[in-house]
């Protein structure tokens, strides 16, 4: 768990710019002990850039780094109480499993029989208890990453940043090493900083994600928040797939949108007022036969596509297309209404964000 009260890591108008293109502009944020936070976003949005200034391997052109209330933005990479597992794992292919995880203590010269006990009580951790005289080119690229994490977790830093660690995993290991990390960051209590643009690694790992856009953050929250409550056009496109609507808040609890009026449950919004939005696949019911009069949306199933878990339904009614995911099946041509209830309803400021 998170310990909400103590902040580790303060981030203070960092700005960063690369060949005349400015990555972060004036980014903020507090991290806190124990916390497993997230930085999502896509490609180029300044993520990876926020986690090496964390690291020290670049310097920001403006703002602060604060550990623990001291600014640490001229302390070398290798004096910070953090250290870092990169997508590749920069192994030493000469060394067995055991000098690996073992490189950083035989650095600081501390005995042998305190590195075998620390050595050996990591790899029992990451679950390869007996693999020490292992080659690590024989190793999986699972195992292969356990050995990444458990070399930099020996030297017992505060921090623990992962620039996307599990990019170069398939797709079912990818999932075990989700469960994995998470499990690894509960245990031995320290904070770990994870960069990636997967939203289901974010969603399904994290305390905290953070939302970032052109080097900008766009919306801090909990998984759950991030995704039932999304801020802005762009975080709702990003995170999960949504039906974005543009609609106008006719009062407290009431929206107009496709030429209906809806219930919903947000307040705070002028009269009248512009806004878009959202509603989620899964929160859309599809009403047939005589029920359909009972529904102000109607249209006619588009097309029906199996995913799995579900089938995804695009309607199209006079106005627009929506998507829904279900479990049942609807015969493309077949009329239909659409049904959901005013906890499905998210409305959104209208901000010009662009997707």
């Amino acid at each position: 768990m998170k310990n909400n009260d103590v902040c580790i890591i303060e981030l203070k108008g960092l700005t960063k710019t690369f060949d005349e293109q400015q990555v972060l502009k004036g980014l903020d944020l507090k991290i806190y002990e124990n916390e497993f936070l997230t930085l999502l976003g896509p490609s180029g949005c300044g993520k990876t850039t926020t986690l090496r200034i964390i690291a020290g391997f670049e310097d920001p052109d403006k703002g602060e780094v604060l550990f623990n209330g001291i600014d640490i933005s001229n302390v070398p990479p290798y004096k910070r109480e953090v250290n870092t597992v990169f997508q590749k794992y920069a192994l030493f292919p000469h060394l067995d499993v055991f000098g690996n995880v073992a490189f950083g203590l035989h650095l600081k010269k501390m005995p042998k029989d305190v590195i075998e006990q620390k050595v050996k009580k990591m790899l029992s951790l990451v679950g390869l208890s007996g693999y020490e005289n292992r080659d690590v080119t024989s190793l999986s690229g699972g195992q292969q990453q356990r050995i990444a994490i458990a070399r930099a977790l020996v030297n017992e830093p505060k921090v623990l940043l992962l620039d996307e660690p599990l990019g170069a995993l398939d797709a079912r290991l990818r999932k075990e090493m989700q469960s994995e990390l998470k499990k690894i960051q509960q245990e031995v209590g320290i904070t770990f900083i994870y960069v990636t643009h997967d939203q289901e690694e974010a969603l399904s790992m994290s305390d905290t994600v953070v939302v970032m856009k052109d080097g900008e953050i766009q919306q801090i929250g909990t998984p759950i928040d991030i995704y039932n409550e999304p801020e802005n056009r762009f975080v709702a496109s990003f995170i999960g797939e949504s039906n974005i609507i543009e609609g106008n808040m006719l009062k407290d609890c009431l929206v107009k949108f496709d030429g209906f009026e809806f219930p919903c449950v947000d307040r705070g919004f002028n009269e009248n007022e512009e806004v878009e939005v959202v509603l989620r696949p899964e929160d859309i019911d599809i009403i047939a036969d005589d029920y359909i009069n009972k529904t102000k949306l109607q249209g006619v199933v588009e097309s029906v596509v199996f995913k799995g878990v579900h089938y995804e339904i695009l309607v199209k009614t006079d106005i627009r297309t929506y998507k829904i995911h279900t479990t049942d099946y609807f015969e493309p041509g077949l009329k239909v209404g659409l049904s959901f209830g005013p906890e499905d309803i998210h409305v959104m400021y209208t901000m010009g964000w662009a997707i």
